[in-house]
Parts: C-alpha cells; sequence; structure tokens
C-alpha cells in the first residue's frame, strides 16, 4: 500500500481520534480502512468478506458511542477487524493470525475494546442482555450494544436471546447487520423517512409526552391503543418489524449500511431511546472489493492470496485432495447410487466440499443454517424416517449440539452417520481448535468413532459406514494428506474395529489416530537412525477399539501414541483404560492437554508446543532410556 494515501488513518489511535474527523471525510476514511484490509488479509488470510462489509457500520458506531465504557459486542467476532483498527491496534492488526499477534476473533486479554470473547455465532444478543442486565443492577448508564449478523440471527442461542430481552432490560441495542448479496427493495425513499422520523428525538420526545397526556384525560388510552395499532399496521406495509416489535423491541429501519452520515444520525437516535430497539442494517458483503463483493463464500475465510487478482497463492498439485474434497466426492458418489441419501450442514457448505454436492442433488441436500443442535435433530428425524443422513459440519461447532447427539441420535440408535471437519489444531485460536471432541463424544452409547490417515481412507470409511445401521462419527482434519486420492477404494479395504499394523518393529509401538499417523511414521524413521526399532500402528477406530492388538504390543513393548486432539479422553485415556489392569512395559501419549492453545500457524504451534516429530523423537529416547 502507498503510505502516502494513509492519511487519516494513520492519525487514529482511540475512537476519540476517529470523533475528531468531519462526517463528510468519513468516506474517504473508510477506502483507506479497506486497503489496509486488503493488505493485511491478502498477506496472512483472515475473513475478508465479512470485514469489508462492515467498514461504515463499525465507523459509525464508534463516532456515536463511548467505547470501551459503552459495551459493544460483535457476534462470532470474524466482522471485527474494523473495530480492532479503531481501537488502537492497527499496527498490531498487521501480525493477524501470527503466533503472539492479532487474533482472528475477540479477546478479552487483548484490548477492554473486546468486552466480550466471541467465536461461535448467537452468543451477542445474550451476552450483551446480561451486560445490560448487570448495568442495571449498579445503576449504571452506559450504553450497550450488540452488533449481529443476519445469519447469526437464526440462531437458537439469538432466540433464545430475544425472547428474554424485555423481562432483563429496557435499556439495550440492537444491530442486524444484513449483509445480503444486493441492497433490499426496502431501502427506499419511504422507509427511510420512516426510519428517520421514528429515530429522531423530536419525534419520541412527543410520543413521549402524548402518552403522558393521555393517560390523563377520559378515554385516553383507547385512543392510545388505537393510535399503536395505526402504527404497527403502516409500519408493517413497508418495514419487516413487526416480528420485534412483538418480542417488545422496537424496530428501526432498513437502513443503508454504506451511508455513513445516515448511520450517525440514526445512531444518535436511537442513542435516546428508553426501551430496546433494534436497527436493521443492509449491508454488501465484501462491499468495495469486486472480487469478494461477486463471490462472498469464497472469501468469507480464506488463505493468503493475489490481491490483484483475488486468486489463492496456494499452490494445488494434480490429483492431490483435501479431506473436505474427498468428503464431497464421497458423498456424491452414495447419493448417485442410493435415493434414501440426506446430506445435511449447517451453513458450511463451502467449507465442507459440498457446493457442488448441492448444486447437483438439491433434493437431497439441506442447509440449516447456523443451527447445530437443529442439525443435528433434524438428520435424526430424517433417520426416523426411514431416510440414511450425512451431516457434516466443523469439530468446534458440533460441540454446541452434544447433548443432540446424545439425546436424539444416540440413545435411539439411529443410523446417523456425523462427519466432523477441521478436527485438530487450526490457525484461528481456541475458539476454533477441534481438539475437544472425543473427550465429549467417546462415551456416547451406540456412537461408533473413526479416524482416517488420509482421504482414501475417509472414501472407505463413508462407503463402509452406509452400509452400517447405527450412530457412527468420522473425524478428520483441515487440508489435505499429500496423497493422490483413489476412487477405486472399497470398504472391504478396511475391517471394521480393527486398526492397521503400518510398520512392524520389536523395540516399542506407536499408536497413532487419523492424519498424525504421517506423523508415526516420521518419528519411527528417526528412531531407527538412532538405532531403535519402532512400530507404526494406524489406530483407526477409536469406538470399536482394537483391544486385542494393543494387549498384544503393550504384553511385548513400550506402547506411545500420537493424536491431534486432547490426551484425557481421547486416544491417549483409551489406551490407559484398556491397559490399566493387564500386565504392559509402560505407556506414554503425545497430544494437547487441557490449557488454551493460543492462534497461529500450526506448525509453529506445535514446535511451540513440542510437537514436532523432531521434539516427540527426543521425548521417545529418554523415556525408553529412563525404563
Amino acid at each position: 500500500m502507498d503510505s502516502a494515501k494513509i492519511k487519516m488513518l494513520t492519525n487514529i489511535n482511540s475512537p476519540d481520534d476517529l470523533k475528531k474527523i468531519a462526517v463528510d471525510k468519513l468516506p474517504d476514511l473508510a477506502s483507506e480502512i479497506r486497503e489496509e484490509l486488503l493488505e493485511v488479509v491478502s498477506g496472512h488470510g483472515g475473513h475478508l468478506a465479512p470485514n469489508l462489509g462492515v467498514v461504515e457500520l463499525t465507523i459509525a458506531l464508534h463516532y456515536v458511542f463511548n467505547a470501551p465504557l459503552d459495551k459493544i459486542i460483535w457476534d462470532v467476532g470474524h466482522q471485527a477487524y474494523v473495530h480492532k483498527i479503531l481501537t488502537g491496534r492497527r499496527e498490531f492488526f498487521k501480525t493477524l493470525r501470527k503466533m503472539n499477534g492479532c487474533a482472528g476473533f475477540l479477546s478479552r486479554e487483548e484490548s477492554p475494546y473486546d468486552c466480550f470473547g466471541a467465536g461461535h455465532a448467537g452468543t451477542a444478543i445474550s451476552a450483551a442482555l446480561g451486560m445490560a442486565a448487570a448495568r442495571d443492577r449498579s445503576k449504571g448508564s452506559e450504553k450497550v450494544i450488540a452488533v449481529v449478523g443476519d445469519g447469526s440471527l437464526n440462531c437458537g442461542i439469538s432466540l433464545e436471546g430475544l425472547n428474554n430481552i424485555c423481562e432483563t432490560t429496557k435499556d439495550i441495542i440492537l444491530v442486524l447487520n444484513d449483509n445480503k448479496m444486493s441492497i433490499s427493495q426496502n431501502v427506499g425513499g419511504i422507509p427511510r423517512y420512516l426510519s428517520r422520523l421514528i429515530s429522531g428525538k423530536s419525534y419520541n420526545r412527543f410520543k413521549a409526552f402524548a402518552k403522558m397526556m393521555l393517560k390523563k384525560i377520559p378515554g385516553g388510552m383507547e385512543i392510545r391503543r388505537k393510535i399503536q395499532r395505526l402504527e404497527e399496521a403502516t409500519k408493517s406495509i413497508f418495514v419487516p418489524g413487526v416480528f420485534f416489535e412483538e418480542l417488545g423491541i422496537r424496530y428501526v429501519g432498513p437502513v443503508h449500511g454504506h451511508d455513513i452520515p445516515e448511520l450517525i444520525r440514526t445512531l444518535e437516535g436511537i442513542k435516546e431511546f428508553n426501551r430496546p430497539v433494534i436497527l436493521h442494517v443492509i449491508t454488501e458483503k465484501g462491499h468495495g472489493y469486486q472480487p469478494a463483493a461477486t463471490s462472498p463464500e469464497d472469501f468469507h475465510g480464506l488463505s493468503a492470496f493475489n490481491p490483484a487478482t483475488g486468486k489463492s497463492n496456494a499452490v494445488t498439485k494434480d490429483g492431490f485432495s483435501t479431506f473436505s474434497a474427498a468428503f464431497g466426492e464421497t458423498v456424491s458418489e452414495i447419493a448417485e447410487k442410493n435415493d434414501n441419501v440426506a446430506v445435511i450442514t449447517a451453513a458450511m457448505k463451502c467449507g465442507t466440499g459440498l457446493k457442488e454436492f448441492a448444486n447437483k442433488f438439491p433434493d437431497k441436500f439441506y442447509d440449516s443454517g447456523i443451527a447445530e443442535e437443529h442439525s443435528i435433530i433434524f438428520s435424526a428425524g430424517l433417520a426416523a424416517g426411514g431416510l440414511k443422513p450425512i451431516v457434516v459440519m466443523y469439530s468446534t461447532f458440533l460441540q454446541r449440539a452434544l447433548d443432540c447427539v446424545f439425546h436424539d441420535v444416540c440413545l435411539q440408535n439411529l443410523p446417523v452417520i456425523i462427519c466432523t471437519d477441521r478436527s485438530g489444531i487450526v490457525e484461528d485460536g481456541p475458539t476454533h481448535h477441534g481438539i475437544h471432541d472425543l473427550a465429549f463424544l467417546r462415551n456416547m452409547p451406540n456412537l461408533n468413532i473413526l479416524m482416517p490417515c488420509d482421504e482414501n481412507e475417509l472414501r472407505a470409511m463413508m462407503l463402509k459406514s452406509y452400509e452400517k445401521n447405527s450412530p457412527i462419527l468420522i473425524r478428520y482434519p483441515k487440508g489435505g494428506s499429500n496423497k493422490h486420492f483413489d476412487k477405486s477404494v472399497q470398504p472391504s479395504d478396511i475391517e471394521w474395529g480393527k486398526a492397521n499394523i503400518v510398520k512392524t518393529g520389536a523395540d516399542l509401538v506407536i499408536w497413532a489416530a487419523g492424519a498424525e499417523v504421517s506423523t508415526a511414521e516420521k518419528v519411527s524413521e528417526l528412531l531407527a537412525a538412532n538405532g531403535i526399532n519402532a512400530a507404526v500402528v494406524n489406530t483407526l477406530f477409536l469406538k470399536p477399539f482394537d483391544e486385542t492388538l494393543l494387549k498384544e504390543h503393550a504384553s511385548k513393548m513400550y506402547v506411545f501414541s500420537i493424536e491431534d486432539c486432547q490426551t484425557k479422553g481421547g486416544l491417549g485415556s483409551t489406551i490407559d483404560e484398556i491397559l490399566i489392569n493387564e500386565k504392559h512395559h509402560g505407556v506414554h501419549h503425545f497430544g494437547w492437554g487441557d490449557e488454551i492453545i493460543p492462534h497461529g500457524p500450526v506448525k509453529e504451534i506445535r514446535k511451540l508446543k513440542n510437537f514436532t516429530p523432531e521434539a516427540i523423537t527426543e521425548k521417545i529416547r529418554n523415556v525408553i532410556s529412563q525404563s
């Protein structure tokens, strides 16, 4: 970026500096921020389209309100990059997603302006409501503002929070960021006029005065009720606010989300309200950068790319695949041959490899939106109705539906296949690391748990699982294994409940789960260079577990395990529980503990936590030398 073009942004170290800029100059500031976003995210990866869409809205919020005294809570947090830039973190933002650098989501430890941490959708309304209630209890006067996307609004937690507002506080502001692909037809002269009118100070002061006077005259309350009904009926013709009004929340909007003066005028008006209010803002996801505006899903969360072309910098090799792509191809093959297949995802169509499937099999594809609990129970209902559902979501988001897995799938022993993408450590940090799933899931009744080491095993496991008639979870990581995807792989290539001996050895054995099989193979090579002959076992099945093979190994040699998961509750715990009453030569586990793992490049996190082949090899040598 040409530093000569950066004029206003370099002088903004806090929202107080922002307030010194004239309103008519703020669109120029918005352009500068977009340049900054594009430069940083193209170099580091991150969430580009959501942040491009909220540049003007974020400027307006910090221009009108007094953060951090006023509390601005961002739902999910992946759209808070602009918020970070405007709150004294512009230089720090250049370290986005780096070790010890700027977090890709909100973090209370990072800044007092991040008043509530976030990484999952649907939390902002309830958190803001809690903060508003705490303020009311202490008789404070600060404003509490929750910024919620339209995708998060259909989340069950959001709806529960909405339902509880009128019973909890009289002073809370919700901003609905409706980032549709184009400006809604409701953004026009009449609704804009109505929004200006009902958000204006004079109108609302007159309305309060009129209510007071009507109470004092005979028949005044009946007149007041008729006026209110007329207002609601008139408003419902033009704007979709009746739903919120029925919940006791004053509806204002829709407002053009890229018109800064209009946003500021409206926010200044609703700041005076003495009742819960929701401001409906229409924005364009990816606004200001054509590739992102044209393909917002592709630019939602992405790796480094060329800003001139919008193309990814990642190098793909012919014949190589990813776990997500292999899932998509395999589920398409299953759907071609079986009419009773139903494939479900929770707003993760592209990320889980289902984009082509959704286009090819629209009658067999269901997207529940950001509603993981619903998607699991919906899948259970499909299974109870005679279909064979395959539901896929990221591991970190499945955590939100644990009771549904237990209560609705496992207890009823329904044939639902759950595939958890992004299992293991990822760049985004503690809210997104998929390392907690096995501790939650391993003791679920009737649930089988499978872990492929590469895309070919994933294919075999999916085909094999489709033949079964019980709950099954298949767990795999982000990215690929650097192996060629073989479409000739058949379900018969794996034996149900049996582990696979990858390499024989007489000195010790390493049991590895999923993609960590390749780590175990590298460790075995390094040990061989030191004269230690290590066997390697691909676990394949955590449930049912190959106890016979484990006991055989344990009776002869030291057992080690490697998993991209917490060892407490995962493979490590499974091995300990099996061998606790058996004679063995010792066990030692490599994986993650219960401490919070930071964000950053996965390779650097592994190096920091001594979870590399070299570090594991050295530890094994020390353990063996002392045994």
